[in-house]
């Protein structure tokens, strides 16, 4: 781990490392913010916290947000807790040239498990289909996303299906990939699971 600052202080009473202008970066993964405080220096076993235009960049996914607390084991990063207004997110395939891109007013990303749960107006976008609700879930190696409108009172999931660009003189191709999409449930049920791949939509 790599740790570049503008600047250095040790505030003893709180026993608070506090950097500004920092850089971390381990290999794929680089975090950059105004400010960063932590307890100790220790990758192994820390937690940090990073404020003013955070950014985040670890595999092929990029986040911006306004704050970050990041969990540290093993001298990896295993969970952050994002915070934004709203904190974006993009995250391209390696196996695609497809990028998919969300923003909401918390994310908490586990590097373990490729989850990101997206919270507070969250929306996730890909291939111009759009999803909308209060909570999100977004899993990486499975390519899902798993979609509910929270409590009582809370706005309903919503999907927003964009066409692909055919040329409208064109016979339509049945074989064009378009994603597909599983049903809202009714308020009640169990919540929506959406399922990102190819076909029509649902």
């Amino acid at each position: 781990m790599l740790l570049d600052a503008d600047s250095t202080n040790y505030d003893g009473k709180s026993s608070m490392l506090m950097f500004s202008g920092l850089r971390l970066t381990q290999g794929s993964l680089g975090i950059a913010a105004d400010e960063g405080r932590a307890t100790k220096m220790d990758f192994e076993d820390s937690v940090w916290h990073f404020a003013g235009n955070v950014v985040i960049d670890v595999d092929n996914g990029h986040i911006e947000s306004d704050s970050a607390d990041m969990v540290f084991s093993g001298y990896r990063l295993r969970l952050a807790t994002i915070v934004g207004s709203p904190a974006t997110f993009r995250m391209e395939r390696p196996d695609s040239d497809q990028v998919t891109y969300a923003e909401a007013g918390r994310l908490r990303y586990d590097l373990d498990a490729g989850v990101v749960e997206f919270s507070d107006d969250a929306t996730i976008t890909e291939g111009g289909n759009q999803i909308a609700s209060n909570y999100l879930v977004y899993n990486i190696r499975e390519q899902r996303i798993n979609a509910s409108s929270g409590g009582e009172g809370d706005p309903k999931v919503r999907i927003t299906y964009t066409p692909g660009n055919l040329d409208e003189n064109a016979p339509n191709d049945e074989s064009a990939e378009t994603p597909e999409y599983k049903p809202v449930e009714e308020e009640g049920q169990p919540e929506a699971d959406v399922p990102e791949g190819n076909g029509e939509p649902g």
